[in-house]
C-alpha cells in the first residue's frame, strides 16, 4: 500500500524525534520513497546523518544552503510528495503552519505544497490541551489536514497525560489506511481469529498452534478499506489493529457467545479462528497433582464443543460467510465437505505441513474454493496480501446479496 508512495517526513524539535528514525526505516521497508526535512531544533535531538543513513537520501534543514543544482529546493520538495507527514509535530510547528508562518525549511515547504499534511503531535500535556493549540488544530482540520491521536502516559517532562506521539508502527498503519481505497464503507464485518483454550485445571489447558495472524490481517485490512470491523480474538501475542473493535475471548463457548452478540448486525462473518472442537468433560478447580495418580498415564475425557460455523451457517440468510480449512492431507476433499456442511460462500484451504503455509508464519499458500466450484490456487504470499484477496472476493459477493 505504501510501495512507490512519495512521503515527505517533517521532523520537528521534540524528544520524540528519536522515534522518527525508526519510522523512516519502516517506511522504506514498506516501499515508500522518503524525503526528510528537519527543523533546526530537531537537529539538536537527532543528527541529520541518522536520517540520511536511514532514508538513503539527503536530509534538508538549511533554508539558505547552497544547492549543487539550480533547482529551488523548497519548491522541488513541495511538488514531490503524495502526502506530508510531520512526526513529531510540536505545538510551535503546528501553530506556524496554522497561521501561515514560513520561517524555516519545513514550514516553507508546507506553505508551497498542495499535498495533504498528516500531523503526529508530540508535546507536553498542558501544551497539547492549551486552547491556542487546540484552536490551531481545529483550523488545520478545517483546511482538510489530518491529525493522529496522541497517546497517554508518562511524558519525557515527567508529566502524565495526553501528548505522546503515536508509535512508528501505528503511524505506518495510519498511512497505509490513508492510501487504501475505501471500498467497504457501510459494511460491518465480524472476523474471528486465533485459538481457543479449554481449561483442564487452573494451570493447564488444551489449545492449538493458531497464531491469529491471518484473522488480524483480515480485520486490519477490512478496517482500512472502510468497513466497521469486530475482531473476536482468542489468546494471541499480537497488537490490536487500529480502528477495530476487539473482543477478547478464551474458550470456544466464549467465542460462540461473542459471535452471537454481533452476528445479527453484520454483513459478513469471516471465520479465520481455530476454535477447539473438544473441551475436557470435567474441570478440576484445583491443580491436578501427579502424586495423586498412581499410574504412569493419565486420561482426560473430552466432550464436543459447539460447532460455531455450523450454527451460523444455518441462519446466515443473505450474509457472506467465509471459512478456513487447515488440513494435513486430502485438502480439497475435506475443504469441499466443510464448505458444504457449514454453508460457507467460499473456503480458504491450506496444507499446514507445507513449508511457508503453517500456523505461526507470516506467509501462507492456499487454495480458495467457492460454492460454485471455482478453485483458485495461489502462490506463497504474505498473510497481509492474502487478506486483501480474501476481502476482494467478499466485496464481489456483496454485489449479489
Amino acid at each position: 500500500m505504501l510501495k512507490d508512495k512519495h512521503i515527505l517526513l517533517g521532523v520537528t524539535g521534540g524528544i520524540a524525534a528519536y522515534k522518527s528514525a525508526d519510522l523512516v526505516s519502516r517506511l522504506i521497508k514498506a516501499g515508500a520513497k522518503v524525503d526528510v526535512v528537519m527543523t533546526k531544533a530537531a537537529t539538536e535531538f537527532v543528527s541529520p546523518l541518522t536520517f540520511q543513513t536511514m532514508s538513503q537520501s539527503r536530509v534538508h534543514f538549511d533554508m539558505f544552503g547552497l544547492e549543487s543544482n539550480m533547482e529551488v529546493e523548497h519548491i522541488a520538495l513541495a511538488q514531490r510528495p503524495d502526502v506530508i507527514l510531520i512526526a513529531p509535530a510540536t505545538a510551535n510547528t503546528i501553530g506556524k503552519i496554522a497561521n501561515g508562518i514560513a520561517d524555516n525549511m519545513l514550514t516553507t515547504v508546507t506553505m508551497a505544497s498542495t499535498a495533504r499534511i498528516i500531523f503526529a503531535p508530540a508535546m507536553n500535556t498542558n501544551m497539547y490541551l492549551n486552547p491556542i493549540t487546540q484552536e490551531n488544530i481545529r483550523k488545520l482540520k478545517d483546511l482538510g489536514h489530518l491529525f493522529m491521536n496522541t497517546g497517554e502516559g508518562r511524558l519525557a517532562c515527567g508529566d502524565v497525560g495526553a501528548g505522546k506521539m503515536a508509535e512508528p508502527v501505528e503511524i505506518v498503519e495510519y498511512l497505509e489506511g490513508y492510501f487504501t481505497e475505501k471500498d467497504l464503507v457501510g459494511k460491518k464485518i465480524v472476523v474471528t481469529a486465533g485459538p481457543t483454550i479449554e481449561a483442564i485445571d487452573p494451570v493447564r489447558y488444551i489449545t492449538n498452534h493458531s497464531s491469529g495472524k491471518m484473522g488480524y490481517a483480515i480485520a486490519r485490512n477490512a478496517s482500512m478499506r472502510g468497513a466497521e470491523v469486530v475482531l473476536i480474538s482468542g489468546p494471541v501475542n499480537l497488537d490490536p489493529p487500529a480502528g477495530v473493535k476487539v473482543v477478547h475471548i478464551e474458550s470456544t463457548n466464549d467465542m460462540m457467545d461473542a459471535v452471537k452478540e454481533y452476528f445479527d448486525s453484520c454483513d459478513a462473518l469471516i471465520k479465520a479462528a481455530a476454535p477447539s472442537d473438544f473441551r475436557p468433560l470435567n474441570f478440576s478447580d484445583k491443580k491436578i497433582k501427579k502424586r495423586d495418580n498412581d499410574s504412569d498415564t493419565m486420561s482426560v475425557e473430552l466432550t464436543r464443543n459447539p460447532d460455531i460455523a455450523g450454527y451460523f451457517g444455518k441462519i446466515k440468510e443473505n450474509r457472506i460467510m467465509v471459512g478456513f480449512a487447515a488440513e494435513t492431507n486430502d485438502i480439497e476433499e475435506y475443504a469441499l465437505f466443510k464448505m458444504k456442511e457449514k454453508n460457507f460462500d467460499f473456503i480458504v484451504a491450506n496444507d499446514v505441513t507445507q513449508e511457508g503455509a503453517g500456523f505461526k508464519g507470516d506467509t501462507n499458500i492456499v487454495s480458495i474454493i467457492d460454492k460454485s466450484g471455482i478453485r483458485e490456487d495461489l502462490p506463497m504470499m504474505t498473510k497481509n496480501d492474502l487478506s486483501s484477496l480474501i476481502l476482494d472476493k467478499v466485496k464481489s459477493m456483496f454485489l449479489y446479496v
